[in-house]
């Protein structure tokens, strides 16, 4: 009898509640499973109810939700005997796309029910974990903005990326990696890769794996306009390594020099930070329910 436990972020379920009810009722049966399931009510509820269902000897912990509820409800579970199982209900789903996971709310319930498990590496920035993804510049400034607009799902992403692009200036960083390299740079933005997604299906690091220990850094140049179709369709096709306007270094670890204090992208969300930043991988730190049908993870 394995115990479950659903943490769901209301503002992503809306109308598909009574779904989610149906898909666990048919596939977590009560001859195998204690399930019980809460509500998130503000910032930050998520992860203080997954600090209290890893403090109940809680098996399975479900994220139901987008990026932000998943990192919620994964940081306390790191380094923890407890597995996160995610049905992904937001924009980007970054990680849920990289792992695999169904959109289709009762293909994701049963994936959990499965219960195919991997132990995955997640990172940090001066300690706040991500699982995924974090970032700074053009990045962050789009997260802060779209977290800030009415506007969901990938519409209203691309509607502040066409709004700020022309007016947004590069940064100037420096780059200290853990193997001895200096870097001074200026960028559009510096993303920093665990999973191999931004979300909405773009690929920031082709090569990125959730199990080898490292981090891939993708520093991006300010292309000119005309080359934005191009590599837009690099993002879509996991070939963006191959444009002259990124480079992708791998790394255990990197301190980050900026200018200034400001936001950073973590798994989606913006998160204001002082001007130094230590980012570090945490190597196969989180149990993690995964589709057995993805090859590579």
């Amino acid at each position: 009898m394995q115990k479950v436990f659903f943490i769901i972020n209301r503002n992503s379920v809306k109308r598909h509640e009574n779904t989610i009810y149906r898909a666990i009722k048919q596939y977590f049966t009560e001859d195998r499973f204690s399930v019980d399931m809460a509500y998130t009510e503000y910032a930050g509820h998520a992860a203080k109810l997954s600090t209290a269902a890893i403090a109940d000897n809680t098996d399975i912990i479900v994220a139901v939700g987008g990026d932000g509820t998943v990192n919620e409800v994964a940081t306390p579970m790191v380094n923890t005997d407890a597995t996160l199982g995610i049905v992904p209900m937001g924009s980007g789903n970054g990680l849920a796309r990289h792992l695999g996971i169904p959109r289709n709310i009762h293909r994701a319930v049963e994936l959990v029910s499965i219960a195919s498990t991997s132990v995955i590496d997640t990172c940090s920035v001066n300690d706040r974990v991500f699982v995924s993804i974090a970032g700074v510049g053009f990045d962050a400034h789009v997260a802060d903005l779209f977290a800030k607009g009415t506007r969901r799902g990938f519409l209203g992403y691309f509607h502040v990326i066409a709004n700020e692009y022309l007016q947004y200036k590069p940064e100037k960083y420096r780059l200290l990696f853990k193997e001895d390299k200096d870097l001074k740079v200026s960028a559009l933005f510096i993303a920093f890769a665990n999973s191999n997604q931004f979300g909405y299906n773009t690929t920031i690091a082709p090569n990125a794996t959730l199990k080898d220990g490292m981090l891939d850094v993708c520093i991006a140049q300010k292309p000119e306009i005309y080359k934005l179709p191009l590599i837009a369709n690099l993002l879509l096709l996991r070939k963006v390594d191959m444009s002259p306007d990124v480079d992708i270094i791998k790394t255990k670890e990197v301190h980050v020099i900026r200018k200034k204090k400001g936001i950073v992208n973590i798994d989606g969300e913006p998160i204001f930070f002082k001007k130094k930043l230590i980012v570090k991988i945490n190597p196969l730190s989180l149990k993690i329910i995964i589709n057995p049908d993805v090859s590579k993870v």
